[in-house]
């Protein structure tokens, strides 16, 4: 995907440092992750075992934002059977927001998703993630309070989800 100098692609190996960069960063930065989710947000590496990771590069080439695409196993967390896909980790450089590059990353995720043949993307969500919640209800998905969830005690997270 393309736009205004903006693309979207699978990561590199070389892309690790810089998404574990941004996303501990924007995570901690926002008080969005608890000091013991800060491990697994760094590992990019184990991630990219368990997902299909994705970027979003500027002009230059230079990493501005990543997300994590669920297709298949408990990584997905909240998806509940092999028709659903679900993401995880968006991250956007807090000094590129406003650019598109959060909903240019989601919707790679739901182009792929199709494309696996998959018929819903589902993804769970801080309920202080205010902006991330008027992306995802603008490109139409909706609260599926029914699964919402409780990693760890104080953790209360929101499911969304669309059907393909």
């Amino acid at each position: 995907m393309t736009s205004s100098a903006l693309t979207v692609e699978a990561a590199d190996p070389a892309d690790f440092a810089r998404i574990a960069e941004l996303t501990v960063g924007v995570y901690t930065g926002e008080h969005l992750a608890e000091p013991g989710y800060v491990p697994q947000l760094a590992d990019v590496a184990g991630r990219a075992d368990r997902a299909e990771l994705l970027v979003a590069r500027d002009g230059s080439g230079t990493v501005v934002g990543s997300v994590a695409l669920v297709l298949a196993g408990d990584f997905g967390e909240v998806t509940e059977s092999a028709d659903e896909a679900a993401f995880r980790m968006l991250v956007v450089d807090r000094s590129q927001r406003g650019r598109g590059i959060g909903e240019a990353l989601v919707r790679a995720c739901l182009d792929r998703a199709r494309a696996a043949g998959k018929h819903r993307v589902v993804l769970s969500t801080d309920p202080r993630m205010t902006a991330a919640h008027r992306l995802y209800e603008r490109l139409g998905f909706t609260r599926l309070p029914e699964r919402d969830w409780t990693p760890v005690p104080g953790v209360d997270l929101r499911v969304y989800s669309l059907d393909l």
